[in-house]
């Protein structure tokens, strides 16, 4: 291993790191160790908001007053779950869904 700067190369090495802890337990270690408490409670709170945006009727407006989160916030979740080209959101959200249907 060398050291980089190349933001792809570094992506594409947490990308496969991530891939790794098989169990919740094992992912919230890694992710304890990785990211400060504010990252995972900024990572936890966009996928709550995802999942609500996705399986609710609520409001962008009632997910702020019922989570906390930012209307900005969510609003930028909502533009990534129906918008952007990446679908990484919905991409999981349905593998999670097909996994508990299963």
């Amino acid at each position: 291993m060398n050291p980089s700067r190349d933001l792809s190369e570094l992506t594409n090495d947490l990308c496969a790191a991530l891939m790794v802890p098989r169990t919740a337990a094992e992912m919230r270690r890694f992710l304890t160790d990785l990211c400060t408490p504010a990252e995972v409670r900024t990572l936890a709170e966009r996928w709550h908001v995802a999942r609500l945006l996705d399986s609710t009727p609520m409001s962008y407006r009632d997910i702020h007053d019922a989570t906390g989160v930012s209307t900005t916030t969510i609003v930028r979740v909502a533009r990534f779950l129906r918008q952007e080209p990446h679908q990484g959101y919905r991409q999981t959200l349905d593998a999670l869904e097909a996994t508990n249907a299963g």
